[in-house]
């Protein structure tokens, strides 16, 4: 039986579905706060959660790899929409494999935009960086420039 950051990191397709981990546990593996699970799963984003017998919310490892895939897709910068519609699909079974494909493909484009843009970016500052490195003279001198 694995921990809770362990079936966090681990978010397996075939993740075991008895419901142990609380609320408290499965904030602190992945990084949301209690507020944030709890409106996770009154958008949809995840299926009711099991309860205990004192109605305490316990999360499977199932919940789990949902979560980290989800926090992937935040990563990306991808809107919850999205997200509710990826969930949506997921939910219909595997006559929706081909229209879940098509938003992850679509997404996967935008990233792609996100990363050349931060690249050119990065290219910039390294330039700025090697400029103030090489000449204290050279860095006023465009310093001017840039300000006029």
């Amino acid at each position: 039986m694995l921990s809770c950051s362990e079936a966090y990191n681990a978010a397996t397709a075939d993740a075991d579905r008895t419901p142990r981990h609380t609320i408290s546990e499965v904030s602190a593996a992945s990084g949301l706060t209690a507020h944030t699970l709890r409106w996770y799963e009154r958008i949809g984003l995840l299926d009711p959660i099991d309860r205990s017998h004192s109605g305490q919310r316990r999360y499977s490892d199932a919940d789990l790899a949902r979560l980290a895939f989800l926090g992937r897709l935040r990563l990306t910068g991808m809107p919850v929409a999205d997200m509710q519609r990826y969930v949506e699909l997921a939910r219909g079974g595997d006559g929706t494999r081909a229209d879940r494909r098509d938003l992850l493909v679509a997404h996967r484009e935008e990233v792609r935009r996100r990363i050349a843009d931060l690249h050119a970016t990065l290219a910039v500052l390294d330039y700025k960086i090697d400029l103030y490195s090489a000449s204290p003279g050279l860095a006023a001198e465009e310093s001017e420039r840039m300000s006029a």
